[in-house]
């Protein structure tokens, strides 16, 4: 799936002024490079329906086995046996005695006590590796197979194996110490490396699995049609503490969604829902909705959170049509796009807004291998819209008790009517403060 940086900041995947960013909400993680691939991960969607669902499988494995983790691998064991090759130490014999061993302990300490501080990490970490891959045996994706595999390998080296035998019953002797700490520094470094950075990639998986139940997401279906549709029930968004639920179904004989309704009534929080769930499913994640299936979507665009630009000159208004003209563009290709347009044309006049919207509407209609959905402050041009039967029109109703505003939050058919700008104005005050210069 394509996506820019203007569309992962709109959904907030990498964060905004506004929001915590989304990979931080999912962010779980036990260790710096777990974090760090995390992020990575979040900004990478997925090629092909196979590849989803391939990571779908790692996700939903490591749900069932997230309770059962090892704890012996901590962020602070994975940076200690970074230190370790980093660090230099006196030399020593790699196959020490009993006396040389007691030697080097007694007169070069400080390198000793790194060594069996080291030592001790790395065979934790080892057991650690080893717990996970009993508890991921039989691997049931591609991927876990792969890290399985390599685990494994490199867990088989006979030195390897004897400290995978080490129990904290009886304390390793001096010359033990040691040769572990040459084996691991001189023979087992490409290895560690290694397996440092799949059990960074499982925690990184790992973290979106523990999101998947804490926020009590599902794994949505991806269907091989021709195409593009979403359908989902009680789709939600993730960064609401009390959301509201929706129903969505976009189909390719009724691929435009128009949307309408009062500020801060929901249009940009379900545009954003809607487009987060898309991107989630493309990342091989469970999304917040209660069921969800879709085609594959070649790419993602939006345009939610447009800023001017004083330093090149450029207005808000030419930000939006310079945005728009990149949609066409790009969603011109013969792929499946979804597109996502909130407010359209707010940096011109009422008449230019029209005019604008109503010529790109019905130009965009036409493409039907994309999904939109574009929400409006122009009521008015949706009677001019209706003898088009792929647009589905949809709005959020605002009701008014005692000059107070009520929102519901549920999405409806047709078009509002809500004309709210002068009550908000007077509700806050501003009326009054105006009637008194």
């Amino acid at each position: 799936m394509q996506v820019d940086d203007i569309t992962l900041r709109d959904l907030s995947i990498i964060g905004n002024n506004d929001t915590i960013a989304i990979w931080q909400q999912l962010n779980f993680t036990h260790t710096d490079g777990g974090r760090i691939l995390l992020k990575k991960i979040l900004q990478q969607p997925l090629g092909s329906i196979g590849a989803i669902q391939d990571t779908q499988n790692t996700i939903q494995q490591l749900v069932k086995i997230s309770g059962q983790w090892p704890t012996t691998i901590t962020n602070g064991t994975i940076m200690v046996l970074e230190k370790f090759f980093e660090t230099p130490v006196d030399s020593f014999n790699p196959k020490p005695d009993a006396f040389s061993a007691w030697m080097y302990a007694t007169f070069k300490k400080p390198d000793y006590s790194l060594i069996k501080y080291s030592v001790e990490h790395s065979i934790h970490f080892l057991q650690g590796l080893q717990q996970i891959v009993t508890l991921l045996s039989p691997a049931t994706s591609k991927q876990l197979q792969k890290w399985i595999e390599k685990i494994n390998l490199h867990l088989s080296k006979p030195m390897a194996q004897e400290m995978l035998l080490f129990n904290n019953e009886k304390p390793l002797g001096k010359a033990t110490i040691l040769s572990y700490g040459y084996f691991v520094q001189h023979h087992f470094k490409n290895a560690l490396d290694e397996l440092i950075e799949i059990y960074s990639q499982l925690d990184a998986y790992l973290s979106l699995a523990i999101a998947t139940q804490r926020y009590q997401l599902h794994f949505p279906e991806f269907k091989s049609m021709n195409g593009p549709f979403i359908q989902a029930t009680d789709l939600f968004h993730i960064q609401l503490p009390t959301p509201v639920p929706y129903n969505v179904t976009i189909t390719p004989q009724s691929n435009f969604v128009f949307l309408t309704g009062a500020n801060m009534a929901g249009k940009s929080t379900f545009i954003k829902a809607v487009g987060l769930c898309v991107y989630l499913a493309h990342l091989g994640m469970a999304v917040p909705a209660a069921s969800m299936q879709l085609s594959f979507f070649n790419g993602l665009i939006s345009n939610i959170n447009l800023t001017d630009s004083l330093t090149q000159g450029e207005s808000y208004f030419f930000k939006e049509v310079q945005r728009i003209k990149n949609t066409i563009e790009k969603i011109t290709d013969g792929h499946n796009w979804l597109v996502l347009i909130d407010e359209l044309f707010k940096g011109t006049n009422q008449q230019d807004a029209v005019k604008c919207s109503i010529s790109v509407i019905e130009g965009l209609r036409k493409i039907n291998n994309s999904l939109f959905i574009l929400s409006t402050h122009l009521y008015e041009i949706g009677e001019e819209l209706k003898t088009y039967p792929n647009i589905q029109f949809k709005y959020f109703e605002t009701s008014i008790e005692n000059e107070q505003l009520i929102f519901s939050y549920q999405l409806k058919d047709g078009i509002s009517n809500d004309r709210l700008g002068y009550l908000i104005m007077r509700k806050e005050g501003v009326v009054d403060l105006l009637n008194k210069l």
